[in-house]
């Protein structure tokens, strides 16, 4: 099966492209062969369109917390709202989050879906700093508009299935510490040993953690570590939790998962089932 893992940005650019890992999964191993960048977003439209069978891991919110869809009328379904949200500007979806934000209380202004209670991932209406809401502003209704199958939000049958995938939760199972820095004057030892522990684990332990080993190269391993961004190390995670998706009964998503909200596929959000 043909897996991708897509290290997403909401404004890619040639310094800044979306970078997508080309990879395989084939006899129990999922071989890492390549990469290549989406530096706007017609490239990722094109990617989107092209022939299934495939998966993909894409490494941002593919939905928003039920309890603000319902707040703000969007109606009952994934496609309604994500419709909705494909018909405003970016500023217009931004002011509509400050204004919703600025007239909840203090503490209760950014929702969390349930998936990202357990991934400890940040709210999807977050707009600054680690700006996914912006992220699904721009990635979300391109998913809608290209019929793809978008698990477990919309199940058409498709054979393109998109998986929501979450690089951070691989990450942690060998490295505690971030590891990755804006620049290389940023970039610290500790940086670099994170991206190590990663490396290694996964080349060790990927059978052990989601079911089949990794294919890397010695070269790409090399690359990996020495590389502040980790953006292709992020894109071959996301691959990994893809190709796990893949694998397993109902993409590894429990059967009470609100399909308005989404999914982050990962082996640590199935023990912790439940609520």
């Amino acid at each position: 099966m043909h897996i991708f893992g897509l290290d997403f940005t909401s404004a890619p650019t040639h310094h800044k492209p979306i970078t997508c890992a080309v990879c395989a999964l084939e006899d129990g191993t999922l071989h890492v062969h390549d990469f290549t960048e989406l530096t706007d977003f017609a490239r990722f439209e094109a990617f989107l369109a092209r022939p299934g069978p495939w998966v993909a891991g894409l490494d941002f919110p593919f939905g928003q917390p039920a309890r603000l869809v319902r707040a703000l009328g969007w109606g009952e379904t994934w496609q309604d709202y994500v419709g909705v949200v494909a018909g405003m500007s970016k500023q217009a979806f931004v002011d509509m989050f400050k204004v919703y934000k600025d007239a909840r209380p203090p503490g209760d202004k950014q929702h969390l879906r349930w998936t990202d209670e357990l991934a400890r991932s940040c709210s999807p209406m977050m707009l600054y700093g680690v700006p996914v809401g912006k992220m699904f502003f721009e990635g979300a209704p391109r998913l809608l508009t290209s019929g793809a199958q978008v698990v477990p939000c919309h199940m058409n049958g498709d054979s393109r299935m998109v998986v929501e995938a979450y690089p951070a939760l691989v990450a942690r199972k060998w490295a505690q510490h971030g590891y990755k820095s804006d620049t290389k004057k940023k970039q610290t030892v500790a940086h670099r040993d994170a991206r190590q522990a990663i490396v290694t684990g996964l080349r060790a332990e990927c059978r052990a953690r989601y079911g089949f080993d990794l294919g890397l190269a010695d070269a790409m391993a090399a690359d990996f570590i020495a590389d502040p961004s980790g953006d292709a190390l992020d894109a071959v995670l996301c691959a990994v939790q893809a190709a796990w998706a893949y694998s397993q009964p109902d993409y590894g998503i429990p059967k009470d998962c609100d399909p308005v909200e989404g999914w982050i596929v990962d082996p640590d959000l199935v023990r912790d089932e439940g609520r």
